[in-house]
């Protein structure tokens, strides 16, 4: 199949990006698309709240393309993209949230809208909303003795289809509805510090949920990680191009060096391809910061492992990563 025509925004980048952080952008997505084409696979991170930035109008479609065979998410990220596709109109801007006075944080409190920087969740149509149909399947699981990871139990709620009369966007938009239909894999490492891992340990509290161990979390994740990662990597090497840093970054990154020195499995090569997005300051001793050629002192990355970090805003230079990598 020919390839697709350079669009608009990859012929801006490709000609007005040419130094520093700009030219790392074009860098790190030409790369990205080498690695595709050369047969590599790729996973994605997510950190911080770029699903309420609404990375999902330029990452579902990188998904419904096969430009990422694997998610490593924040369970705020998994949850806030079925938020924002259920509860999307209610949600409210505060363009002005720098100056905002104690009394303003109160009543945005009162109204139960809570803040992610200037944009405003709404508690009842969004995480209630989900929280009871979440609650339904976490507990027919339990009754049945099955168990999942938390993003199976999101598929299963989309893919019933019984919330599609909620949807305030275009479903084309979503990420996690696009990886539903792909049954695509994601990880959640620390899936408990989020709003339905909160919703999750009371309805255990409760007794509406018996077994705690219904959502599967934590190390069954790396366990289940390392296998797909020494399968998917047979025939091809695995990129990683993480957003942000933290747990979604710091977790799966790991499964080569367990791989190597923990299970003695060194046949699995490391990773064919990293980029970071981060505006984390380097000397400040920040994982999130740390420049990529630390990771080869850690047996992640390789001296060979094409490697790039762009210090900016990822909520900027995402989509344009993604615009050019899909050649629009």
């Amino acid at each position: 199949m020919s390839k697709q025509p350079a669009g608009p925004i990859t012929q801006f980048i490709h000609h007005h990006y040419r130094h520093f952080n700009a030219a790392a952008l074009v860098d790190a997505a030409d790369a990205y698309s080498a690695h595709m084409d050369a047969g590599g696979k790729m996973m994605i991170t997510l950190a911080g709240a770029m699903s309420t930035a609404e990375l999902g109008l330029s990452l579902a479609e990188m998904i419904r393309q096969d430009k990422v065979q694997l998610i490593c998410c924040t369970g705020a990220n998994l949850e806030e993209d079925v938020f924002n596709l259920v509860a999307h109109d209610y949600y409210e801007r505060v363009p002005h949230y720098r100056t905002l006075s104690t009394q303003e944080e109160v009543d945005l409190l009162n109204r139960h809208m809570n803040r992610v920087t200037d944009t405003c969740i709404p508690e009842g149509e969004a995480m209630r909303r989900m929280e009871t149909a979440m609650i339904e399947v976490w507990t027919k699981a339990d009754q049945a003795g099955e168990r999942f990871f938390p993003h199976e139990f999101f598929y299963q709620v989309l893919l019933s289809g019984k919330y599609q009369e909620y949807y305030q966007i275009d479903p084309k938009n979503s990420w996690m509805l696009a990886a539903a239909e792909k049954n695509l894999p994601i990880i959640t490492p620390g899936w408990e510090d989020s709003t339905l891992g909160n919703m999750y340990a009371a309805a255990v509290i409760r007794g509406d949920v018996k077994n705690v161990h219904t959502v599967r979390t934590g190390i069954e994740f790396m366990t289940w990680f390392a296998d797909f990662y020494t399968e998917i990597t047979s025939d091809s090497t695995l990129g990683m191009f993480q957003i942000g840093g933290g747990i979604a970054g710091d977790f799966p990154i790991c499964v080569v060096p367990m791989l190597h020195q923990d299970l003695q499995r060194t046949n699995v090569p490391l990773w064919g391809y990293f980029c970071q997005i981060s505006d984390s300051t380097t000397s400040y001793g920040s994982y999130s910061g740390a420049v990529p050629n630390e990771k080869i002192t850690w047996g992640k990355l390789g001296a060979e492992t094409p490697r790039f970090i762009i210090e900016s805003d990822a909520t900027i230079v995402a989509p344009l990563v993604f615009a050019s990598i899909l050649n629009w």
